[in-house]
C-alpha cells in the first residue's frame, strides 16, 4: 500500500488508466447515446488519457511530482477529444491544482482534489446535466469526503471510497436521464470516469497495475434500445479548437457560444483553452474564438453522420491500394480491404478515407507505391481525427504490401502488429520490369523507346532488349545480396510464358531459392519482383 502519491505512482496511474480505457473503449462506445449517439465516447476518453500519459512519459523518470501533474494536465488539455474527453481533461486539471501541494499526497489531499475537480468541471460546462460524468464525479468526491472523516488520512481508503461511490452513482444515471432510460444504458462518459478511479484505487493499494479490462455495465436487455440516430432538430456540427486567449475574456466567450449552440464545454486556464460546442453555424463558432484570441487545431465533425460512425466495423482491418484485378484478389484473399487504382492514376483521398472508416477502429494502410504515400498519410490523419487508430506502413511496391500482410496478426497488440508488418515490408527488396515509352537519361544510361527497363528499388539498373533477359539479370543482382524467396507477379502486358522462363532460370542458377508466381494484371509493369 502506498504512503502517498508521488511522481512515479502518478505516471503508473496515467499509463494504466489509458491502457484500461483502450481495452474498455468498445463497451463504452456502445453505451454512448448522450449528448449525441455517435458511439465514440470510449474512443475519445482513451485518446484523451493516452495524450496525458504520453506527455508524462516524455518527461523521463527524473521529474518531480509537481511537474508530473502539470504535464499530465497540459497533455490532457491538448489531446482532449469529444465532450467527455474535454470534461475529463478539466477533472485532471482540478486534481493537478491541488495534489502537487500535498507532500506526501495522502487521503486528505485526494479528498480536497476531487471536490475541487468537481467544482471546476461543473464551472466549465455551459449547461450541467445530472446523470452524466459530472454527477458521478460529484458522488465520488462526496464518498471520498465521508471516508476521510471515518478513516483519517488513509490514501487507499479514500481512493477506494471514491471509486465505489462513483460506481453507485453510475448505476443511478439510467434513471436520471430519459435518453439513458429509453436505451437501457448508463452514461458512457461516467463509465469512463469509473475506469480512471478504479485504476487509481489499484495504484493506491501499491499493486502493479497492468493493462486490464475494467468492468463496464452492458446495456440492459429489458428496455427498448434507442434507434441510434441524432435528433434531426439538434445542432448539426461539433466544433472543437484550442484557443490562446487571456483568461479574462473567456466568460464573454462562454456567454456568446452558449447562445450559438449546445453541449458547451470550455476548459483550461493560464492563457490556453480547449473549446467544445455543438452548433449549426460553424463559422460563427470559430469567429467567436478569433475575437477572443487565436484558435488553432480546429476540428469540425458533422453530427448527423453519427449513425454511420455508430455502426462502424469494430476490430482491426487492413486497407491496401492495388492496381489490377489479380493483385486486388491477392490482397483480398489475404484479408485486406482493397482500394483499386486506375491505370496511371491514384485513388482519391475520399476513397481511401471511406475504406479506412469501413475497415475498423484500428486500421493499417498499405499504399504499395511511392505515388500513394503522401495521399495515404493525409487519409490516415483525417481518420485519426475520427478516432480511428490508423498507421501507414511505408510499402513502396505491391510485393512489400503482400509481405507485410503475410505476417499480419489481428490478435497481437496494434503496435506489435505494425512493427512486424513494417519489418517484413522493409526486408523485401523489390524490382520491376517496364518498357520505355520515350528516349530518356536513366541511372543505367540512355534508353530508347521500346527498350526494356529493369528497376531495382525504383532506380533503372538494366536496359535490355527483351523481358526475360532483363528480368533474369535484375533478379540475379537482387539475389547477390542474399535472399530465400522470389515472388513474381505478372502484369497485363507480360509476354506469354515470361514467368515460367524466369522460374526455369532460377531453378538452374539458384536451386536453393524458392519461387512463387501470381497473376496480378497490373498496368505499366509486365513483371513485379520481390526478394525476401
Amino acid at each position: 500500500m502506498l504512503d502517498g502519491l508521488d511522481a512515479d505512482s502518478v505516471r503508473r496511474w496515467c499509463r494504466a488508466a489509458a491502457d484500461s480505457l483502450g481495452l474498455a473503449r468498445e463497451e463504452i462506445d456502445a453505451l454512448n447515446v448522450f449528448p449525441v449517439p455517435d458511439g465514440d465516447t470510449g474512443t475519445n476518453l482513451h485518446l484523451t488519457m493516452l495524450a496525458a500519459a504520453e506527455a508524462v512519459e516524455s518527461l523521463g523518470v527524473g521529474a518531480d511530482t509537481a511537474q508530473t501533474w502539470r504535464t499530465l494536465a497540459h497533455g490532457a488539455l491538448l489531446g482532449a477529444r469529444g465532450n467527455s474527453g474535454v470534461i475529463v481533461s478539466q477533472v485532471l486539471r482540478g486534481l493537478a491544482d491541488v495534489l502537487p501541494e500535498a507532500v506526501p499526497c495522502r487521503g486528505e489531499a485526494l479528498r480536497r482534489a476531487l471536490l475541487h475537480a468537481t467544482s471546476v468541471a461543473y464551472d466549465a460546462v455551459g449547461e450541467p446535466v445530472e446523470g452524466t460524468v459530472l454527477s458521478v464525479l460529484r458522488a465520488a468526491g462526496q464518498a471520498a469526503a465521508a471516508a476521510n472523516d471515518d478513516g483519517g488520512d488513509d490514501l487507499l481508503a479514500v481512493a477506494r471510497a471514491a471509486a465505489d461511490g462513483a460506481r453507485v452513482a453510475l448505476a443511478r444515471t439510467t434513471e436520471q436521464l430519459d435518453v439513458l432510460a429509453r436505451s437501457g444504458v448508463v452514461d458512457a462518459g461516467a463509465a469512463g470516469l469509473c475506469v480512471l478511479l478504479d485504476v487509481l484505487a489499484a495504484v493506491a493499494a501499491g499493486e502493479r497495475v497492468p493493462a486490464q479490462r475494467i468492468d463496464v455495465p452492458a446495456p440492459r436487455g429489458d428496455v427498448p434500445a434507442a434507434d441510434g440516430r441524432t435528433d434531426p432538430t439538434g445542432p448539426g456540427y461539433e466544433v472543437m479548437y484550442l484557443l490562446d486567449s487571456p483568461d479574462e475574456v473567456v466568460p464573454e466567450l462562454r456567454d456568446t457560444l452558449r447562445g450559438l449552440g449546445e453541449s458547451l464545454v470550455v476548459v483550461g486556464g493560464g492563457g490556453l483553452w480547449n473549446v467544445h460546442v455543438h452548433v449549426d453555424d460553424v463559422g460563427a463558432a470559430i469567429e467567436v474564438g478569433i475575437q477572443a484570441g487565436r484558435p488553432h487545431r480546429i476540428r469540425v465533425t458533422y453530427l448527423h453522420a453519427a449513425e454511420v460512425v455508430r455502426h462502424r466495423r469494430k476490430g482491426r482491418g487492413v486497407v491496401a491500394v492495388a492496381a489490377g484485378e489479380g493483385l486486388a484478389g491477392l490482397f483480398e484473399s489475404a484479408g485486406a480491404d482493397v482500394v483499386r487504382r486506375e491505370p496511371d492514376g491514384c485513388p482519391s483521398l475520399r476513397e481511401l478515407l471511406e475504406a479506412i472508416r469501413a475497415a475498423g477502429d484500428e486500421v493499417v494502410l498499405l499504399p504499395n507505391e511511392n505515388g500513394a504515400q503522401m495521399l495515404a498519410e493525409a487519409a490516415a490523419e483525417r481518420a485519426r481525427d475520427d478516432g480511428i487508430h490508423t498507421y501507414v506502413i511505408p510499402t513502396e511496391a505491391s510485393v512489400q504490401g503482400l509481405a507485410a500482410l503475410a505476417v499480419h496478426d489481428p490478435h497481437r497488440r496494434l503496435d506489435e502488429d505494425v512493427i512486424a508488418m513494417t519489418t517484413a515490408a522493409g526486408a523485401t527488396r523489390y524490382g520491376e520490369i517496364t518498357v520505355a515509352g520515350r528516349a530518356a537519361m536513366t541511372s543505367a544510361g540512355i534508353c530508347q523507346p521500346g527498350d526494356v527497363l529493369g528497376l531495382i528499388e525504383g532506380d533503372v539498373s538494366v536496359i535490355g532488349r527483351d523481358m526475360e533477359g532483363t528480368a533474369c539479370e535484375i533478379i540475379d543482382r537482387m539475389l547477390s545480396g542474399g535472399g530465400e524467396l522470389v515472388t513474381l507477379i505478372t502484369g497485363s502486358e507480360a509476354e506469354a510464358g515470361l514467368a515460367d522462363r524466369v522460374v526455369a532460370h532460377l531453378h538452374g542458377t539458384r536451386p536453393d531459392v524458392d519461387t512463387v508466381v501470381y497473376e496480378g494484371g497490373q498496368d505499366r509493369y509486365p513483371l513485379l519482383v520481390g526478394v525476401e
